[in-house]
This record gives C-alpha cells, sequence and structure tokens, in this order.
C-alpha cells in the first residue's frame, strides 16, 4: 500500500506532463504551422532557424532542447533536470510524428481561428505541464539560470526573450503576420495564468461580530464546515476583535449569511473567492476529534 501511495502521484504527474507535450505538438502542427504564424519559445526559434536554412523543426527543437537539458543540469542541479528529462524528448517525437501522421492536413485555413487556437492549444498545454510540477524544457532554461545567477526576475526573461524571438521572426514576415503572432502569445500567455491558478474555486468568508462563539457553533454543526478564529484589534476604538474565517463552497454562501443574520443583523461580513482549496475537509478527507 506505501509502495502504491507513493508511485501513484509520480505516474499521475508523468502522464500530464506527457499528455500536455502531445497536446503541444498537437497544437503547432494543426494550427500554427499550416497558418505559418508566429510564436516565441523554443518552437519560436526553430521556425527561424527552419526559414533560414531548411533543417526540419522538430530535429532543431529536439537539440536545442538536449542543450539546454544539459545546461539546466550542470547550472541548475539535478532534481531540475530530472523534472525536465520528459519534455524534452516528448515534445519533438510527438512533433514529428503528427507531421508524419498527419501530412498537409488543416482544420481551417483562416489566420485569426489558428492563432486563437493555437494560443489555446500552447497554453493549455504549457499550464498542464507547470500544475504537473514539471518544466517544458527549452527557452524555460534560460531565465531560470539568469535568475539563478544574476537574480534576474524570470517573468522579465521569459518577456525579453519571446520579444527577441518575435522581431526575428518579423523580418520575413508581413505585418499582418506579425499582429497574428502578437495575438498567438497574448492568448497563450492568458490561458497558461488562468489555468495555473486554476483549482477547486471556492468562498471565502470573514465575520466580525459582537457574538462570534454562537456564530462559530452555527458553522461548525449546522454546516459541518472548519473554521478558524484570528484575533484583530479594531481600528478606532482599539478593541480585540475575534474575526471567524471559514471557507465554504459558493452554493453555501447565501446559507451562513442567512446563519450569521439569524444571530447577529448586524455582524461585519468579507466575501472573497479563492482559486484553490487544499486540506482537510477539501482536497483531504475530513477528521472529527
Amino acid at each position: 500500500m506505501k509502495v502504491r501511495e507513493n508511485w501513484f502521484p509520480f505516474l499521475k504527474s508523468l502522464l500530464l506532463v506527457v499528455g500536455g507535450n502531445i497536446l503541444y505538438a498537437l497544437a503547432v502542427k494543426l494550427f500554427l504551422l499550416p497558418a505559418d504564424l508566429m510564436t516565441g519559445g523554443t518552437t519560436g526559434i526553430a521556425l527561424v532557424v527552419n526559414h533560414l536554412t531548411g533543417v526540419s523543426i522538430s530535429m532543431f527543437v529536439l537539440v536545442f532542447n538536449v542543450c539546454m537539458l544539459a545546461a539546466g543540469f550542470f547550472m541548475l542541479g539535478k532534481q531540475f533536470a530530472l523534472t525536465t528529462v520528459v519534455s524534452t524528448f516528448t515534445y519533438p517525437a510527438a512533433l514529428e510524428f503528427f507531421d508524419r501522421m498527419l501530412g498537409d492536413m488543416m482544420l481551417t485555413s483562416d489566420p485569426l481561428l489558428c492563432a486563437l487556437f493555437s494560443g489555446l492549444g500552447i497554453g493549455a498545454s504549457l499550464g498542464i505541464v507547470i500544475r504537473a510540477g514539471a518544466s517544458t524544457g527549452g527557452m524555460d532554461i534560460p531565465p531560470l539560470v539568469l535568475n539563478r545567477y544574476l537574480k534576474i526576475p524570470v517573468s522579465v526573461s521569459l518577456y525579453v526573450f519571446d520579444l527577441c524571438i518575435l522581431l526575428a521572426q518579423a523580418f520575413y514576415n508581413v505585418p499582418e503576420k506579425v499582429l497574428y503572432g502578437i495575438l498567438l502569445v497574448l492568448v497563450y500567455t492568458i490561458v497558461l495564468d488562468k489555468l495555473i491558478l486554476m483549482g477547486s474555486v471556492k468562498t471565502q468568508v470573514k465575520i466580525i461580530s459582537r457574538q462570534p462563539e454562537k456564530i462559530r457553533e452555527s458553522i461548525l454543526h449546522q454546516m459541518d464546515r472548519g473554521v478558524t478564529v484570528l484575533q484583530a484589534e479594531g481600528g478606532y476604538l482599539h478593541e480585540n476583535t475575534p474575526v471567524i474565517l471559514s471557507v465554504i463552497s459558493n452554493r453555501e454562501l447565501p446559507y451562513v449569511e442567512r446563519l450569521v443574520r439569524a444571530v447577529d443583523p448586524e455582524a461585519f461580513m468579507i466575501v472573497s473567492r479563492v482559486t484553490e482549496v487544499r486540506g482537510r475537509g477539501f482536497s483531504m478527507k475530513k477528521e472529527y476529534r
């Protein structure tokens, strides 16, 4: 049982990383390459090299990823290399496979649709890989190296590298394709950000009341939800004020409001959305004592 518990998270992460890279290759093959769109990252560099020399995109990506993996191993450590090695080989292999299997297949010739759907596919695939705790390799590595040795923020380096890669492609593309390339990068950036933050969305309530104990009992026993009592100080009278904190499902919010108003109609409530909740009662089973 212990071995199974240790292996299951690893296999789950491995499948997510492989699946994410396959989705990445599929989005590139079906939407990005047929429309001859611009993009950033390793694929963007491969497009430039392919235009100048005719070298296969998948072959260049494989060689570049292996070089970056070796650099990451020596500069960022063995642990980083282990989380990157799957992506290093899966993406170029999947891209070559789809190139041979699908040939010149096109789902649409509309460049706007291609930009939107390639952005959706690339953003989703990157989000899946990152949420699995891995790296996509390639151009992910130089920003991490710069951050470790020169303390340059990773986000800044990523944007600068992507901008340079897009500019390199802009020299041989018409202005319209440059605009589509910018749209593609914006779409996959937005999708990536949303997917990284996506989780079990819940509602957080903070309650300040003159009847904190009754409200605490009501939430615990009538709703079977956990409660944390925070100690705060009023800003006007400097009185010690308990703040009741609880995380509930979105549908339970009206019920909580009714419970609180029944105990203290003048209670002060702060309601906010949280994007992910982990722990007892949510991602783990409850324990009663």
